[in-house]
C-alpha cells in the first residue's frame, strides 16, 4: 500500500505504521508525522553510533527535537534485563514523559531491547524502528515483538508493543561485516521457504548480487520480505495463529543460541542450521519432495551459511528445546511448511528430534 512517503503499511487498525524507505539523515521530518512530542531517546550501540547516530541525532534537532541517547555494547550479551534496567533509568534522568519517544537504531539487539524499554516504561511509550543491518530491515523491527533474554532462553521475557514506524535505508548495509549480511540473508530466505515460492528461485538466481551488496537487489529483497512480514502481521498479530509460521528453523535456531551462551553463532546462522533440520522432519514426514529439501540447503549454503548441527548431547538440546517460549506445556512445537506453503504448528516428540539431528 503506498501513501504520501509511505511505500508499505503494517494493517493493524488504530496500531497501523508504516514501513518507509528513506535516507538515515532525513528521518527527522518523517518523524513529524508520526511523533507528537519533541522529547526522544535514541538507542544505539558501539558499531552503529560512529556510522549514524549524528546524521540521525542532526536530522531529528533540525526537525525540532530534544535528542538524547543511551549506547550500548554491540551483541547479543547487552539485551538483558540488567542492560534494560539501565536504559530504563536512562529514560528517567533524560526526563521523558508518557508523550516521549524511544527511537532503536541498530540492528536486531537493539530494536528487541528499546522496543521492550518503550513497552515497560510508564507502561508503554512510542517508539520508532530505523534499523540498520539486513536481519532487522527484513524481520524483527517489522511486527511489535519486543523483548530481552534470560541466560536460560532467548527472548523468553518480552511484549508485543508495535512501533510507530519503521524508517529503512538500505544504503546502511554498505558497512554491515559480511557476516553481518549473511546472517540476514538467513531471514530472507525463510522468506521464500514459508510463503512465496517465486520469491525463492528470485533468491536462487541474485544470490551472488545480494553477497555482493547491488543495491538494487537488496532493495527488491527488503522490500519482499517487509511485504510478507507485513501480510503475516496483519492477520495475526499476536501469534495465535498463522503467525507462528515466521518461527520457521527458529525453534532449534533459539536452541543452538542459548547452548553456546549466544556467542558461537550469529541469529541468522543459528536459523540456517534449524531450517535445514526443519525441513529435514518436513522431508521424513513426506511433506515436502527430497529435491525441494536439497534446493533449501543449497540455497542456505550460497548464502554462506552453516548447515550442520554441532552434535551437543542430546540432553542439553532437549532442555533447551521445552525451555523455549514456543514449547506448550513441555511439549516442542515446530512450524512446518510443505512444498505448497501450506502452514503446519506440530508438536514433535523427542525420539523423532534425536533421530533427525543425529541420523
Amino acid at each position: 500500500m503506498r501513501g504520501g512517503n509511505v511505500d508499505l503499511v503494517v494493517d493493524l487498525g488504530a496500531k497501523s505504521y508504516p514501513i518507509e524507505f528513506c535516507d538515515i539523515g532525513d528521518v527527522g521530518n518523517r518523524l513529524l508525522k508520526r511523533v507528537s512530542s519533541r522529547k526522544i531517546m535514541i538507542v544505539t550501540d558501539e558499531n552503529v553510533k560512529g556510522h549514524y547516530l549524528e546524521s540521525a541525532r542532526r536530522s531529528m534537532e533540525a526537525a525540532g527535537y530534544m535528542v538524547a541517547y543511551s549506547v550500548i555494547p554491540a551483541g547479543e550479551e547487552s539485551k538483558t534485563m540488567e542492560m534494560a534496567k539501565k536504559l530504563l533509568q536512562d529514560a528517567l534522568s533524560y526526563g521523558l514523559d508518557r508523550s516521549s519517544c524511544i527511537v532503536a537504531l541498530g540492528g536486531g539487539v537493539v530494536g528487541d531491547i528499546a522496543g521492550f524499554v518503550a513497552s515497560a516504561y510508564m507502561r508503554g511509550i512510542d517508539f520508532i524502528q530505523i534499523p540498520t543491518t539486513l536481519l532487522a530491515q527484513v524481520d524483527s523491527s517489522v511486527g511489535g515483538k519486543v523483548a530481552v533474554n534470560l541466560p536460560e532462553a532467548k527472548n523468553i521475557v518480552g511484549a508485543f508493543h508495535q512501533p510507530r514506524a519503521v524508517f529503512i535505508d538500505v544504503k546502511a548495509l554498505r558497512t554491515l561485516p559480511q557476516r553481518e549480511l549473511k546472517t540476514g540473508l538467513a531471514e530472507v530466505i525463510k522468506y521464500g521457504i514459508i510463503w512465496d515460492d517465486e520469491f525463492f528461485k528470485w533468491l536462487d538466481l541474485n544470490m551472488e548480487k545480494l553477497l555482493s551488496l547491488d543495491m538494487d537487489v537488496l532493495k527488491h529483497a527488503v522490500r519482499r520480505s517487509c511485504e510478507i512480514k507485513a501480510q503475516v502481521v496483519s492477520q495475526d498479530e499476536t501469534e495465535h495463529g498463522l503467525r507462528a509460521v515466521l518461527n520457521f528453523g527458529h525453534t532449534l535456531g533459539h536452541a543452538l543460541e542459548a547452548l553456546t551462551g549466544y556467542k558461537k553463532y550469529t541469529h541468522g546462522e543459528a536459523v540456517a542450521v534449524g531450517m535445514v533440520y526443519a525441513s529435514k522432519i518436513a522431508l521424513r514426514r513426506g511433506m515436502i519432495s527430497e529435491g525441494f529439501f536439497n534446493s533449501i540447503v543449497s540455497l542456505i549454503e550460497r548464502a554462506g551459511l552453516p548447515t550442520v548441527f554441532d552434535p551437543f548431547p542430546f540432553e542439553d538440546v532437549l532442555n533447551k528445546l521445552t525451555s523455549d517460549k514456543k514449547a506448550y506445556d513441555g511439549k516442542i512445537v515446530f512450524a512446518l511448511v510443505d512444498e505448497n506453503r501450506k502452514f503446519f504448528r506440530l508438536e514433535i516428540n523427542p525420539c523423532e528430534i534425536e533421530s533427525v539431528l543425529y541420523n
